[in-house]
């Protein structure tokens, strides 16, 4: 018989030996100096023999205990063999069902299939980090209570947006897992409503005719680069996300057609932006300058990337607009409010041209098409009466109201 004192003196040789315990368990020696517990039966009459666990993971006693399971085993007719490959093939599927690696498949498909490089940044976070307290729990043994603790912890954390986040983002998990055979319920549904709504703090924006036009003129006497200046006139003009107008490629633009097509980055739809004369002449400038380069706003350092995201909010700054007065964002709010109250434009034209996800009555989206005749119309009169307000010094009347 082995005693643990043995077993620690054992030394590898150069080719790998045995030494026996009883009833079949022996230990073998490799040149490696792995030392392995072995177990050796016979099953339908023939020499069998098994790997169980190296020593000293897996010390005497427990495999003196492993080799009694697996003899009770052989006696009632199974196969250790056989037995363990069905437990590999189990461990497999749980390592593959698990939450964690079902959200990585789910990611990855929705990476391939266009997901923005900084969503597929954002959610990889969510799963590696935000939850991984359940990512290695088998995606069916993920309950509504277990997944609410985990959010809880985001809410302590004081990121409660993030923690809206996550549960979007695990209800779109277990639909996808629903769908591949792999679940039978949705436990983020369950807490629709379970969380803290989060505080909503409004981006800094103008909305005064008057400082509407006071903030045009300073952005026109900007003196700073070409580049920016463009990225200046443009940003009230367009009112894009920040990241949409730094990011603009010369190949989305067509200038004949007066149209720029992108991908919406929030919804990560089709999105055209029709364009006023006057934004077409801002692009058409600014070519020569910046053609070579696939961004229409290169970076400084390198033409190969586009403009610093804290480009246009320094020189706003720079300008003497602090964070509280104006953001790149505030744009888009200045816009909307103004179109609506001001100049009178449908909520609907203002909403699909901000690319929000605005929906038929029947609950359909929108094709990124509709009303397209309509905006083109309010771009350029939005256009028209920005140059108004930066060319009056007092309070101009509305160029025109829509119907």
């Amino acid at each position: 018989m082995l005693t643990d004192t043995k077993l620690r003196t054992l030394k590898p040789r150069t080719t790998a030996y045995r030494l026996a315990d009883t009833n079949g368990l022996c230990i073998e020696v490799r040149p490696s100096g792995a030392k392995v517990w072995r177990y050796r039966y016979r099953y339908a009459g023939k020499p069998s023999i098994i790997t169980m666990a190296e020593y000293p993971v897996m010390g005497l006693a427990e495999a003196r205990a492993e080799r009694d399971r697996l003899r009770a085993l052989v006696k009632g007719g199974g196969s250790p063999a056989n037995a363990a490959r069905v437990e590999r093939a189990a461990k497999v599927e749980r390592a593959e069902t698990t939450f964690g690696a079902i959200a990585t498949e789910f990611l990855n498909k929705r990476a391939k299939e266009g997901l923005s490089p900084g969503s597929v940044k954002r959610e990889r976070r969510l799963i590696e980090k935000d939850m991984a307290a359940i990512g290695g729990l088998p995606i069916t043994d993920v309950t509504a209570p277990l997944l609410l603790a985990v959010l809880r912890k985001l809410e302590k954390r004081g990121v409660v947006e993030t923690a809206h986040r996550a549960r979007s983002f695990a209800g779109r998990v277990f639909r996808y897992a629903i769908a591949t055979g792999r679940a039978q319920y949705n436990p983020a549904d369950d807490l629709v409503g379970a969380l803290e709504q989060p505080q909503v703090k409004h981006l800094a924006s103008v909305t005064d005719p008057d400082k509407i036009g006071d903030l045009l003129r300073a952005m026109h006497s900007y003196r700073g680069s070409p580049v920016t200046l463009a990225a200046l006139k443009l940003a009230p003009m367009l009112f894009v996300r920040p990241g949409e107008l730094r990011k603009a490629r010369w190949a989305d633009i067509d200038l004949a057609a007066a149209e720029w097509r992108f991908i919406a980055s929030k919804t990560e739809t089709p999105h055209i932006v029709p364009l006023s004369t006057q934004a077409k002449e801002v692009f058409e400038d600014l070519q020569p300058l910046t053609k070579r380069s696939e961004f229409v706003f290169p970076g400084v350092r390198s033409a190969k990337r586009p403009m610093s995201e804290n480009t246009i909010n320094a020189a706003l700054r720079y300008l003497g607009f602090n964070g509280d007065t104006i953001t790149g964002h505030g744009f888009r709010a200045m816009a909307r409010t103004v179109l609506d109250e001001v100049l009178g434009f449908r909520p609907d034209y203002i909403e699909h041209q901000l690319a929000h996800a605005v929906r038929d009555p029947l609950g359909r989206a929108y094709n990124r098409t509709a009303h397209l005749a309509e905006r083109k119309k309010m771009m350029q009169a939005w256009a028209d009466y920005l140059d108004q307000l930066r060319e009056e010094t007092k309070k101009v009347v509305p160029i025109r109201r829509a119907g």
